[in-house]
């Protein structure tokens, strides 16, 4: 995927979001601003929007002396763990409990403060629940898993990697070793290690990182060691719009589980905004 004309409004949104969340003082705001619109014009288009987000949220933490949503990523945790014994109830009451956790995990994906303000956290997971979605290869899905010792585990954001704990540990119930990623470094609301241990998931699987404070998986910014894991897992499931961004087209089988939260990726796939989606590479 490239930059379209309709990401550059989405840059702007995306910067005030950061700002709001970031500082109280309107004067640093506006320097800011004006900076990452003097940015702006000058990305390069061949690229994906991720690549563009990367290098103006670097920018952002640099002009703030902080990382704005540091905070707020603590808070989802808080709340996803809150919600985590109603939603392992679901899974463990299931006809399917891979098809409901794996429902559950795309509904998760929802939480990006990269993009919203605010989120409805409960009505996703009953729309997630109650029934099609927009793309859904779930046969394909069990059947990659049934053949697959080894699962690697592309993380998305704070808060929904409580969904993708369920999500992981229906896995392992089912026999699989399970490898999460985070990223190496604070970008937007993105799992790191620390969000891992906030949520108990470092003790579900094991974690490593990507050596990349990137948005999505730009494979040639990351760790070497994250590479090789890349290049040898034979099964990837991959969590949000940031990854999809980054990684189709790439040789690998992939599952995609993510919500389609622009125009531009939502019109790239022929579907509607907000549309859910359980999609092999």
């Amino acid at each position: 995927m490239k930059v379209h004309l309709d990401c550059y409004p989405c840059f702007v949104n995306q910067t005030n979001i950061a700002l709001r969340l970031g500082t109280k003082n309107n004067a640093k705001r506006e320097h800011t601003l004006k900076c990452i619109l003097n940015g702006i014009g000058k990305i390069d288009t061949s690229k994906t929007p991720a690549h563009t987000t990367t290098f103006l949220h670097r920018e952002i933490r640099n002009l703030l002396g902080k990382d704005p949503f540091k905070n707020i990523k603590s808070k989802y945790n808080g709340i996803a763990l809150s919600l985590y014994p109603f939603l392992k109830k679901n899974v463990e009451t299931s006809r399917d409990p891979l098809w409901t956790a794996s429902r559950l995990a795309i509904a998760g994906n929802v939480i990006d403060f990269g993009i919203f303000t605010s989120v409805d956290i409960e009505g996703t997971v009953k729309r997630a629940l109650k029934g099609p979605i927009a793309v859904d290869d779930y046969s394909g899905f069990k059947d990659e898993i049934s053949r697959s010792e080894k699962i690697l585990y592309l993380l998305d954001n704070a808060g929904e990697i409580v969904f993708d704990r369920i999500l992981i540990e229906t896995l392992i119930s089912l026999g699989k070793k399970v490898t999460a990623v985070v990223k190496g470094s604070p970008v937007i609301n993105d799992s790191t290690i620390k969000d891992a241990q906030e949520t108990q998931l470092a003790k579900t699987c094991k974690i490593i990182d990507n050596g990349s404070d990137a948005v999505g998986t730009i494979l040639e910014w990351s760790s070497r060691d994250f590479q090789d894991a890349f290049k040898k897992a034979s099964l990837i499931i991959s969590k949000g719009q940031g990854n999809f961004e980054t990684l189709t087209g790439t040789k690998k089988t992939i599952f995609y589980l993510f919500q389609s939260k622009c125009n531009v990726v939502s019109e790239e796939l022929g579907l509607s905004k907000g549309s859910m989606l359980l999609k092999k590479s």
